[in-house]
């Protein structure tokens, strides 16, 4: 988006404003949002705009297409699919399902009318719902009640009709569940039903999912994902993961979804499908913690602390020339997270760089993968070209993928459908869900 562009928008307000391609040509007219609810009553998430073209045809228009959303106009880029839109399983329109809609507000339980629902935008660029604009009850004939705009989580009320209601209830459920154990409740459930959950579920949480799936599993359930949110999940998966998963879906279909996809982060997975599955190359992450020698301890231990950084990736920071993104400048060496932590934070890195440990190259095989991370105790390996640039690290958790048997993750299944989490979280399914006709 522009920066010249308004933050918070309300749809109400939205509707009926002219839609323009890059050229300044009409296309058609907003006539709604479509959204999807969250667990734990989350704002929700905008996924695209309903817009009217010519002939009275509604389409719809990824919100990763609208490139502009000011007074009076809303610029769009890409071509349109000029299929008619229907709602899917998990997706609400905003203003046809919430406007007018009676609510209670949470702070006293009193009932109000939604007059308007406003959507910001978020640092990464994704829309929620955070701001429903009430009409309290007026008092006597023909009077209208004081308004007031409030945040999405002070009204309780606003649901999806009908089957979804039942969906947001699981969603609620399963929200502390490990990525692990909710790709093993998806797996029993019926089609529809894991079809409805993930959709539900906002693009981190389902990458987080779709890596634990079993392949055939995953891959029935990327059909299902309209294209711009496959693509949108694909950015938000591990990169090679993602590639994996791209390998599976067949030629076309990936073809498709990386024309969709961010150009950096497609380059990326690119790269990594030119490799063999099972090789150094195939296994290994573009995304490991690099630095140049003159960051300090101070900064890598930033790094390291972020949340998203895995256990495996968070073990070892990758000192090398500039550029800090892969491929990178020449492999200087690496250091290791227990170093840093025995180390003044003024420390600057280049001075306590390991260079002994050289890194493998990209059609390295499994075998020789695991045998340098056993033979050296690391839990993750730098990947090197022969013009000793840094392309990725394979970290423990990748070769194990690939050493367990095939239905690893079958086996895994087995071991925890028993347990209380688990267990619950399927009576909650079979008691809260509206059975399939």
């Amino acid at each position: 988006m522009s920066g010249n562009n308004i933050t918070r928008i309300f749809l109400a307000r939205l509707a009926g404003t002219a839609v323009f391609d890059p050229n300044g040509d009409p296309v058609g007219k907003v006539r709604d949002a479509v959204a999807t609810l969250r667990s734990n009553n989350q704002p929700p998430r905008i996924l695209g705009l309903v817009v009217e073209v010519p002939l009275r045809r509604r389409v719809f228009v990824p919100i990763t297409r609208v490139t502009s959303i000011e007074a009076g106009a809303v610029v769009i880029t890409g071509l349109l699919n000029m299929r008619r839109f229907e709602t899917r399983a998990g997706e609400m329109m905003v203003l046809g399902d919430f406007l007018d809609r009676t609510v209670s507000l949470v702070e006293d339980g009193q009932n109000v009318t939604v007059e308007d629902l406003g959507m910001e935008q978020n640092r990464n660029g994704d829309w929620f719902i955070t701001r429903v604009h009430v009409m309290r009850k007026g008092r006597g004939l023909r009077r209208k009640g004081a308004t007031s705009t409030v945040a999405w989580e002070e009204v309780s009320g606003i649901t999806h009709p009908e089957t979804h209601q039942g969906v947001t209830h699981l969603l609620s459920t399963l929200s502390t569940l490990r990525p692990a154990d909710l790709a093993s409740v998806l797996h029993d459930l019926a089609p529809k039903r894991r079809v409805e959950v993930a959709r539900a579920l906002d693009d981190e949480r389902l990458a987080d999912v779709l890596e634990e799936m079993e392949e055939g599993a995953r891959v029935s359930l990327m059909a299902e994902l309209e294209g711009e949110r496959a693509a949108d999940v694909l950015e938000e998966m591990d990169p090679d993961d993602a590639a994996d998963l791209l390998r599976e879906i067949g030629e076309e279909r990936a073809q498709a979804l990386i024309e969709l996809m961010d150009p950096e982060d497609a380059e990326d997975l690119l790269r990594l499908m030119t490799y063999e599955d099972y090789s150094a190359g195939g296994m290994m992450t573009t995304e490991p913690i690099v630095m140049s020698a003159d960051y300090t301890v101070a900064d890598a231990l930033a790094a390291v602390r972020q949340s998203e950084i895995s256990a495996a990736l968070a073990s070892q920071v990758f000192i090398t020339r500039q550029p800090l993104e892969t491929p990178t400048g020449r492999y200087i060496g690496m250091v290791h997270y227990q170093r840093l932590l025995r180390e003044p934070p003024s420390t600057l890195l280049g001075s306590i760089v390991d260079t002994a440990t050289k890194g493998v190259n990209p059609n390295a095989s499994l075998n020789e993968v695991s045998s340098y991370l056993a033979s050296y105790n690391l839990l993750s390996l730098p990947v090197i070209d022969a013009n000793e640039r840094l392309l990725g690290a394979v970290t423990v958790d990748d070769v194990l993928d690939h050493l367990l048997p095939e239905n690893w993750r079958h086996d895994h299944r087995d071991l925890t459908a028993s347990s209380a989490v688990t267990s619950a979280a399927l009576q909650s399914i079979d008691s809260q869900l509206p059975k399939e006709g």
